[in-house]
């Protein structure tokens, strides 16, 4: 199974992008570089977790630290696109390792405000002090001489954000690749019609803009992909080609009722919506998971 790619710059002012692809959560992290400085960017890191035996460990986070360091490669920047429901993410575990600020969309706040009701957790903090900064739609940042920007991009989530660093796009959960589709929009804070519109914006970009995907389910059996254009999701995605507004909001209605839950929702959103933080040990030097009975009423069962 493909689990590496490597998208290289074709002109000035464009990143080197490293996919990296976790068959276990279906995720795609990215080491995100400009060729002129060597710095770099981290975006949706993995923290590993097997839920059957409650083991974490480090070994795709590791992974990306090895490829940096092999290319000979600075890390300027640790972004999350959303706080992520089916993987840990291990920002935090990566600023330890390199020092590197933490970053992700300024409504992360009203994510936070939902699961620590959630989690009844009436002392943690829902301001976002858990990241270094906070992006607003539109807010520019720099990896090297690389121009970046943020879009802001709900719709999967309240807090679910967009990078625009030169001629690629880190989409998150918005868009999968043309021949799959659309990310759901029924977890808490989720919307289809907002989802709609972030897209819209999306496609807004460039044709030849590079769209990179935060997870890939490989229809059919094909081996995983992570890269499309936006040309190629305008006319190819079956979501999306030829398909109004009304019918994409009935359809994903429709789809997302059919959904059962990811297996990791309410183990990871306890991780994430904390940056990446573990749960503190307790006194016997264990660290616990807090997993909430009937908090995500309708949801279907497998």
């Amino acid at each position: 199974m493909r689990t590496f790619a490597l998208s290289k710059h074709t002109s000035p002012g464009a990143p080197d992008v490293a996919g990296f692809f976790d068959p276990r959560t279906f995720s795609v992290q990215y080491v995100v570089s400009d060729p002129a400085t060597q710095q770099c960017a981290i975006i949706d890191p993995v923290l590993d977790f097997d839920e059957k035996s409650g083991a974490t460990a480090t070994h795709h986070a590791d992974e990306l630290l090895d490829y940096i360091h092999k290319q000979g490669l600075s890390v300027v920047w640790i972004l999350d696109t959303h706080p992520h429901a089916d993987h840990f993410s291990a920002a935090q575990y990566l600023q330890e390792k390199t020092g590197a600020p933490t970053a992700i969309g300024q409504n992360v706040t009203k994510v936070q405000a939902l699961w620590k009701e959630i989690y009844h957790w009436p002392d943690m903090p829902a301001d976002g002090r858990q990241w270094d900064t906070l992006f607003a739609e539109g807010d520019t940042f720099t990896i090297g001489e690389l121009s970046a920007r943020v879009l802001y991009s709900p719709g999967h989530t309240l807090a679910s954000i967009t990078y625009v660093v030169g001629d690629a796009a880190f989409v998150h959960d918005t868009l999968f690749q043309p021949d799959f589709g659309t990310a759901r929009a029924d977890f808490p804070g989720g919307d289809a019609k907002s989802l709609w519109d972030s897209i819209q914006q999306i496609l807004t970009l460039p044709d030849t803009t590079r769209l990179f995907t935060g997870h890939d389910y490989m229809p059919d059996g094909r081996e995983p992909q992570w890269e499309s254009t936006v040309a190629e999701q305008r006319t190819s995605n079956p979501h999306l080609a030829s398909v109004s507004e009304a019918d994409y909001i009935a359809l994903r209605h429709k789809r997302d009722s059919e959904l059962p839950m990811p297996k990791l929702i309410l183990h990871a959103l306890q991780v994430n919506a904390r940056g990446g933080r573990l749960p503190s040990p307790e006194a016997n030097g264990k660290r616990y998971l807090k997993i909430p009975l009937d908090a995500l009423e309708g949801a279907a069962w497998d």
